[in-house]
Parts: structure tokens; C-alpha cells; sequence
């Protein structure tokens, strides 16, 4: 569906945003993960890094406020099960509390802190956990419970004044509809790569604008799903943020000949038509994917509080 899009834009010879409603932001506001400032981006757990230890978060998350980001993204909340939802441990509250006084110290109000879980928790952990973390007033609280049950994730927005956030693992706008008319967040994270492309985000985007939630597009799928992210934000009124890996200058975006105008915090949508990008097919050719592994691995067991 997305490389529709871009061949209809190359053909019109305008960006995809200015087919969908016409340009009515000129940057867009990003946001990126914490990541280590050097070495494995995924540590051993068992060692001190910057997912689990909150001085070292605050020190990552002041590097990146720096270079112009006025967001951060972390979930030191605890282990991700195959038996979510789970209560969050006494050890889970302190932890993701510290991490949280520890990055507001660090940027002060330079910048939004944004608290991911990944669907983990009970209502009532989500509850415990949004009353340690509230008075540190992130940005939003993402998926205190898992979002198949929109009115369990709404008793915990009518319990918390931090804004809830889900969407990442919703697939079709019947989804999101249920989440809207619950109540149960006011900040929809539609992954393009996921919902079925730029049409469908389009649409849901739509339903977000006529209940005052906001937009907030997702990333794993690299620099396509990027680019049509990119498209999206552009041409819709309610967005609030993008997610960025980083400055979108890794090594993963050597599958593109083409680069994202990233610069301090924001992006720059692009003049060119279709969605901004071209593929780099001998690089695609020459890398494929050899392992196994996932990029979240979850604990085969309960987790005890």
C-alpha cells in the first residue's frame, strides 16, 4: 500500500502528504528511545547499563537532549512475560520512580519523558505504578495494560491525569475506534507497517481528530515505514510526536539512498515526491537477515511480585 502511494506521487510529481490533505505542519517534533551512548545496543541485563541503572539513563537522556531532542523514551518497569498482565514488583516501582526523578533532574524541563511498558501490568499495578511516576509528569504513560481490553485501559486513564498512549500492536481502525469511544487513551502510536498502511492511518487519524486525541506514529520497521510516517504527520492536524531511531543516521539507513533532515529535534518533511525515499537495493541484497533473534525477548514464566 505504501509503495502505492509513492508511485502515485512520482507519477503527480508531489509528496504523498500534499495528496492526503496538504501540508499543515512544517517540522515535525521526534522523539527517540534511550539508547548506551557507546557499545551493544542490547547489554547483558545482568550488567549495569542504561536500561535498568537511572544514572546512566540520565546521563544518555541529557546527551540527547543536547543534540536537540525535547523528548525521551524508556520502560525500566520490568520484565516482559508471555503471562502479562502481572503486578509490577515493589523492586519494579522503586526502579521505574528512580528512573524517573533521576531524568527529570537531569533535563529539568527541557524535556517530555515518555513511560512505555508494553501492556505488562494489572489494572490495579498500572494504577500503583502510575501514582509513583505521576508527580514526575511524563508526557504519556503507554500501554499500562494490554489494548485488546479498551475498558480496563480506560479505568486507568480516569484514574491518572498523565495521558495514556497505545496502539503500537492494534491493527485495523475498528481497533482504534473501540480504544476512542472507551475513553482509554488520548494518544494513538498507529505503526503504518501494522494498520495497513497510509490510507488506514489516515482514517484513524481522522476518528483521533473528532474525540481531541492526538497522533503519535510508531517505528520498528526501519527507514520506509519512517519516511511514510514522515507523510502522515505532515497532513494531520492532531500529531503530536514522532518516533525516531536515533538522529536517522545508523547503519540502517544505508538501505536508502536518500536521508531524513533530522536537526535539533525535529524533521524537515521532504519536497520530493512519493514518500521522500529511494531503496538501495544492492545494499538490501548484500545484508540479509541471518539470526533468530527477536527484539524483545519476554521471561517464559510468572513473574512473582
Amino acid at each position: 500500500e505504501m509503495a502505492c502511494w509513492d508511485i502515485i506521487g512520482k507519477a503527480a510529481g508531489k509528496p504523498v502528504y500534499e495528496l492526503m490533505g496538504g501540508r499543515v505542519h512544517d517540522r515535525l517534533r521526534s522523539y527517540t528511545y534511550l539508547y548506551p551512548l557507546e557499545g551493544d545496543v542490547y547489554p547483558d541485563p545482568e550488567t549495569k547499563n542504561v536500561y535498568n541503572d537511572p544514572d546512566m539513563a540520565a546521563e544518555v537522556a541529557l546527551a540527547n537532549v543536547e543534540k536537540g531532542f525535547t523528548a525521551v523514551k524508556f520502560d525500566p518497569a520490568g520484565p516482559y512475560s508471555i503471562y502479562d498482565g502481572h503486578q509490577p514488583r515493589m523492586a519494579d516501582l522503586d526502579l521505574s520512580e528512580r528512573f524517573c526523578k533521576r531524568l527529570r533532574e537531569a533535563v529539568g524541563t527541557r524535556a517530555d519523558l515518555l513511560f512505555g511498558t508494553h501492556g505488562q501490568f494489572t489494572v490495579s499495578g498500572a494504577k500503583r505504578l502510575a501514582r509513583r511516576i505521576e508527580k514526575y509528569e511524563p508526557l504519556w504513560f503507554e500501554e499500562p495494560t494490554t489494548p485488546e481490553n479498551p475498558a480496563d485501559m480506560a479505568e486507568i486513564a480516569r484514574f491518572t491525569s498523565i495521558p495514556i498512549a497505545t496502539g503500537e500492536r492494534l491493527c485495523t481502525k475498528q481497533e482504534f475506534a473501540r480504544v476512542l469511544e472507551a475513553g482509554a487513551a488520548s494518544i494513538l502510536q498507529m505503526d503504518l507497517g501494522r494498520v495497513g498502511g497510509l490510507l488506514e492511518a489516515k482514517k484513524i487519524a481522522g476518528m483521533a481528530e473528532t474525540r481531541q486525541a492526538q497522533i503519535a506514529p510508531h517505528l520498528y520497521c526501519g527507514p520506509v515505514v519512517a519516511a511514510a510516517n514522515i507523510q502522515i504527520a505532515t497532513s494531520s492536524p492532531n500529531f503530536l510526536i514522532l518516533e525516531s531511531i536515533g538522529t536517522f543516521d545508523g547503519p540502517y539507513m544505508s538501505i536508502v539512498s536518500t536521508g531524513i533532515d533530522w536537526e535539533d529535534g525535529y524533521v524537515t518533511p521532504p519536497d520530493a515526491p512519493g514518500l521522500g525515499v529511494e531503496l538501495n537495493d544492492a545494499v538490501i541484497a548484500a545484508n540479509p537477515y541471518e539470526g533468530s533473534g527477536l527484539h524483545l525477548d519476554m521471561v517464559c514464566e510468572p513473574v512473582v511480585p
